[in-house]
């Protein structure tokens, strides 16, 4: 596979990560402290894949390391919002504990991009 090839695929791995995302906070009973939950984790949750994006239309190398970091710390504060909605037992456990599964996965692979620059 090549890096434009990989590159497409995470892509579109990232927009099915955000939707998701995005399906499962507007899910959330809704509250003070639920909605604050709910943004943070919108927020962070549809960032990973907009800063990949960016990424990928970087106009200098130091550019992409940069977008790529930044997916990097979206995906870990997308897991920490996640285990807190968790922790609280807001909503349903098993879609929850599917989009952790993801945002880990996506921080592994961000860590080992990053890692590789």
């Amino acid at each position: 596979m090549t890096n434009k090839e990989f590159a497409k695929i995470l892509e579109k791995r990232t927009i099915k990560f955000a939707i998701a995302i995005l399906k499962f906070s507007s899910s959330m009973p809704s509250s003070i402290e639920n909605n604050v939950l709910r943004n943070q984790l919108a927020k962070s949750g549809t960032s990973v894949g907009a800063n990949y994006r960016e990424a990928n239309r970087s106009r200098s190398p130091k550019d992409f390391t940069n977008k790529i970091k930044i997916s990097l710390a979206e995906a870990s504060e997308t897991d920490y919002w996640l285990e807190i909605i968790e922790t609280l037992k807001i909503t349903d456990n098993i879609k929850l504990k599917a989009l952790r599964v993801e945002a880990k996965e996506l921080l592994a692979i961000f860590t080992s991009i990053a890692n590789k620059l």
